[in-house]
């Protein structure tokens, strides 16, 4: 299987703006690859990029090319995976037996004034 070229064209400066070429376009997929895996964003990366004076269409086209090259390297998931999810009581549970004082409260209050 064939892939598709990078680019549509020919690879020579024209008007004083050069068309994308393969190299070129290998260099931003390659810049964004790396910091990708930096943790930087594509949306970071895309203003980064484009404030460097790269065109919006060569910046979008290496972010799908990219996009297409990390999920061909993706491991494919056998298995669903299993979540499980373990909930606290929104509310203390009290043991209702230990708060509870064994006489009641006139017994207390006779005591009290009794002494």
């Amino acid at each position: 299987m064939r892939e598709q070229p990078l680019f549509k064209g020919k690879s020579k400066k024209t008007a004083g703006c050069f068309q994308m070429t393969e190299t070129y376009m290998q260099n931003l997929v390659k810049y964004i690859k790396k910091n990708l895996s930096k943790g930087y964003t594509i949306e970071s990366l895309k203003w980064a990029l484009l404030n460097q004076g790269y065109s919006r269409t060569a910046v979008d086209r290496a972010i799908e090319l990219t996009n297409e090259e990390l999920s061909r390297e993706a491991p494919i998931i056998k298995e669903k995976p299993k979540i499980t999810i373990e909930r606290e009581p929104l509310y203390p549970t009290f043991n209702v037996s230990q708060n509870i004082a064994k006489s009641n409260f006139w017994k207390k209050l006779k005591n009290f004034f009794e002494d």
